[in-house]
């Protein structure tokens, strides 16, 4: 009976002796886990850089930076901390393992990544002959004036403005805005527009405006 009672003690007992144990710990600063956090700038202008890759090294374990190069995410003393981002060199950081709390932040210095190209020669047609013909042809306004007009008519470059879509860096630039998003209302549901009072003016005004209508 005696026997029973003991073992039922140190069941009990032991999740709490461990529990004080890590705490005492924890504010002895013996701890493993940071809330690790910080910005990610250019070496040169110190402008931020959005949607940097910080992944912890050989895991799985980072974030990415948002728009204006802020990131925070939780890691262990003594990480790798890879920083990566197109059009910069990539860089490393260790956090230290003598920390005194549970909080470290930093702020990340990336090199621009000068790349050089090989020279491309370009030319509109297959040969000078075929080239000259053509610009013979051409009736070319003598007037300066009459050309400038002409580039820059409103009508047409609305249309090219209209029908012009996205390069690769506005995708770019989309597709990680929409992935930061995620990120940030991670765990959370995200606002819903059909009771936000600002949205219902905008969409009264348009109504009103006669942004609705179809065009012929």
């Amino acid at each position: 009976m005696k026997r029973l009672l003991f073992i039922t003690l140190v069941v009990f007992l032991f999740p709490l002796i461990s529990n004080g144990q890590k705490r005492v710990a924890w504010q002895d600063g013996k701890h493993d886990l940071v809330q690790f956090s910080g910005i990610v700038v250019e070496g040169d202008s110190l402008r931020p850089i959005p949607y940097t890759s910080i992944i912890v090294k050989n895991s799985s374990r980072g974030t990415v930076s948002d728009y204006f190069g802020y990131f925070s995410f939780v890691a262990q003393e003594s990480d790798t901390i890879e920083f990566s981002a197109i059009g910069f060199n990539s860089a490393l950081f260790i956090i230290p393992d003598t920390l005194t709390n549970n909080k470290y932040s930093l702020i990340q210095v990336l090199r621009m990544d000068t790349i050089n190209l090989a020279l491309v020669g370009v030319y509109p047609w297959p040969t000078k002959e075929q080239f000259k013909k053509a610009f013979l042809k051409l009736s070319l306004p003598e007037d300066d004036m009459v050309r400038a007009d002409r580039n820059m008519a409103r009508a047409d470059q609305k249309e090219q403005m209209t029908g012009m879509a996205m390069d690769a860096s506005l995708n770019y630039k989309y597709s990680m805005q929409q992935y930061q998003s995620k990120l940030y209302y991670a765990g959370q549901l995200p606002p819903n527009n059909l009771l936000n009072p600002i949205a219902w003016a905008k969409f009264i005004k348009a109504w009103k405006n006669g942004d609705f209508k179809k065009k012929n």
